[in-house]
């Protein structure tokens, strides 16, 4: 075996065609040779699936089963999965038009296979990112991911050998590496960026609730410290499990802890620390899905949640833990492991067809550093799938660092099946809808957009969902999708333009052919992104779009977007109007003649809406028409529960569809001028 010394000193001399049985790079430039064609990449019609469902699996068996799934769907789509018990991947079987063989155990599939692959590259379990480097090696090597077990079990031969060549504690170098010997024989159209693990709950665990906060507290109003008594878990042999949830979930205001001191019998300190330090990692369990705030805190919202491990001095008789903590808490302890951690699978079919390289840096500090570089490499407008880590952070600083390279971002961590939903032929329509018409009266106007559009996950999983509520166009809501789909998932967006009522309206999603923020693209490069997002708006009838910008350097509000980003968007597409992402809903402008009008976002659900509806509006003068571009939590809200806020808003509010809404504000604005 190849040592890590020997690896990464020899330069990857290693790493040549009959040093570890790799092939040769393919000719430079050839992807880039092709004109014209899609920004994402398809693999052929499906007409034959091979579909099981692997939901029960374990992430290590799901990842050989994706890593195998675009190996074998590169030349012609036939694996399909089911990867959760919700079947939302089963519900869009049908659209594929594929006729389908069902089989009761997946893993029978890796032998049906294994004839069109070279083999396995095994990921070392002691470097989590191995499972990145080795996904873009097996792009490139038309092999599997899989453990030296799994290599075993399934007959698969050994192309290349992980362990062992990485430090577990220096990523950096491992990326290095692959940006410096692998990256020249990958797809330059495209990167991917995907978490090279994955936390997964344990079952029967039981937790004990040790406090919670029964009122709507939103505005650090409960800050203090607390003394949570543990004593009851001194027992279990593996520590004292603490978790940090959110005691409502529906609207953005969890639990938010600044401080931590552990002490057993009374004097002995095991854990003083602050959220965000290097103390605090030796007791953070699982913070996947929480984030640091700026105020020295840690925190989660909504379903999200932390958990700090604290192992307590044999014999202990009393814990106890003090926190500072506020918001709308729920706090929990058990003895038991509650989390494992396991190879994250998804989206790994879609890089090893494109031949991706996969990534995950956080993008701050060297690892930022490292991510301007690979950004570097590529053309302006190459789309980077996938997300960021550090959750909030990293959406923040991970889509600017890519903005100011010229990168649009394409959230695609959760997308399944995308080398079969790429491929399914479906007519897009490129009409835009007509315009329902409606009298300028002075009264309040009130548009309502479902965000998360440019989530193509979200498009494909949770959007589904809750567009089946039976009360969907009962009222008028704007839908973002992106239209990227047009690409990656046709018949997805298919499905949406033709079952959409008169009351909905599909808009383009953040922020435009992709998630960006157009304020920070270099002056060069934003027309390129402005012309890719008209053509796909053209491709597919909107002429709406939800946009964010970058955040201003307190990071606690939005930048307007100015006269060059609109002009750029006003000049390349056939936009009408822009809902900004702004929050407090106070932004109107005009620059370069497009309306711009920031979002009005309260939190909560239906009465706590209305009622933040009123005290916006309490202003009013009543001499003109108002306008509210109001936003909705796609995650939390259903159609029913937005049916019931329009049900509580009586006079003087009319909801309308958006581009109703931008007709209204243009005719306004033109009475005004007379």
């Amino acid at each position: 075996m190849v040592s890590r010394r020997t690896l990464l000193q020899a330069g990857g001399a290693v790493f040549t065609a009959g040093g570890l049985g790799l092939s040769r790079p393919e000719p430079a430039g050839a992807a880039e040779a092709r004109t014209m064609a899609p920004l994402l990449p398809s693999f052929g019609r499906p007409t034959r699936l091979d579909v099981a469902d692997i939901s029960a699996l374990d992430g290590d068996d799901q990842l050989l089963l994706t890593t195998l799934q675009g190996v074998v769907n590169r030349r012609r789509p036939r694996l399909y999965f089911n990867f959760d018990a919700g079947d939302v991947d089963l519900r869009w079987l049908p659209g594929t038009g594929a006729s389908v063989t069902r089989h009761d155990r997946a893993l029978d599939l890796v032998a049906r296979y294994r004839g069109e692959t070279r083999g396995a590259i095994l990921h070392d379990p002691e470097v989590p990112d191995s499972v990145n480097v080795a996904t873009t090696l097996a792009g490139l090597e038309n092999a599997v991911v899989a453990t030296a077990e799994q290599a075993r079990e399934h007959r698969l031969k050994t192309v290349v050998d992980l362990r062992g060549c990485f430090d577990t504690d220096d990523v950096l170098a491992t990326y290095h590496w692959q940006l410096d010997h692998l990256f020249p024989r990958c797809t330059h159209t495209l990167l991917a960026g995907l978490p090279p693990t994955r936390t997964v709950r344990s079952s029967d665990v039981r937790w004990r609730e040790i406090a919670r906060e029964a009122e709507r507290v939103r505005d650090s109003s409960n800050r203090q410290v607390r003394t949570f008594d543990l004593s009851a878990e001194t027992s279990g042999g593996d520590g004292v499990y603490l978790r940090f949830q959110d005691s409502f979930g529906d609207d953005g205001w969890g639990a938010s802890v600044g401080s931590v001191r552990v002490t057993a019998d009374g004097n002995e300190v095991i854990a003083p620390f602050t959220p965000g330090t290097a103390a605090e990692v030796l007791h953070l369990f699982d913070g996947s899905n929480s984030s640091i705030g700026g105020d020295a805190n840690r925190f989660c919202d909504g379903d999200g949640y932390f958990i700090y491990h604290f192992t307590p001095p044999a014999g202990t008789q009393q814990l106890l833990v003090e926190v500072e903590l506020w918001n709308q808490y729920l706090v929990s302890a058990t003895t038991t492991a509650p989390t494992r951690v396991e190879p994250f699978p998804y989206f790994r079919d879609y890089a090893v067809a494109s031949r991706a390289m996969v990534l995950w840096l956080p993008p701050s500090g060297e690892t930022g550093m490292l991510l301007d570089e690979i950004f570097s490499r590529v053309a302006p407008t190459t789309p980077y799938a996938g997300w960021f880590s550090d959750d909030v952070a990293g959406e923040w600083g991970g889509v600017d660092r890519a903005s100011r390279h010229g990168i649009e971002v394409v959230p695609a961590d959760y997308y399944m099946n995308g080398t079969v939903h790429a491929g399914v032929p479906a007519k897009i329509s490129g009409r835009v809808p007509p315009r329902p018409t409606t009298p300028l009266r002075n009264r309040v106007y009130l548009t309502l957009t479902v965000g998360e559009g440019d989530n193509i996950q979200y498009c494909q999983r949770r959007m589904r969902t809750i567009w089946e509520d039976p009360m969907r166009g009962r009222v008028p809501v704007n839908w973002t999708v992106s239209p990227l789909l047009a690409d990656i998932g046709p018949a997805l967006l298919a499905h949406y333009q033709n079952t959409a009522t008169d009351n909905d309206l599909l808009i383009a999603g953040p922020s435009g052919a992709g998630y960006t923020y157009p304020g920070s693209w270099p002056e060069s490069a934003l027309d390129s992104y402005t012309a890719l997002t008209g053509r796909f708006l053209r491709r597919t009838g909107m002429d709406l779009v939800y946009a964010y910008n970058l955040r201003n350097a307190a990071g606690d509000g939005w930048i307007p977007f100015d006269e060059r980003v609109v002009r750029s968007y006003r000049d390349n597409t056939p936009l009408r109007g822009i809902i900004q992402s702004w929050e407090t809903g106070d932004l109107q402008s005009r620059p370069a003649g497009i309306p711009v009008l920031g979002n009005f976002f309260p939190q909560g659900k239906a009465r706590e809406y209305r009622d933040a509806l009123l005290r916006h509006i309490e202003g009013w003068d009543r001499a003109a028409p108002l306008f509210i571009a109001g936003a909705v939590n796609a995650w939390s809200w259903t159609p029913s529960e937005i049916a019931e806020l329009c049900g509580l808003l009586g006079e003087p509010f009319e909801v309308v569809r958006g581009d109703t809404f931008f007709d209204l504000v243009n005719r306004a604005a033109a009475h005004r001028q007379q």
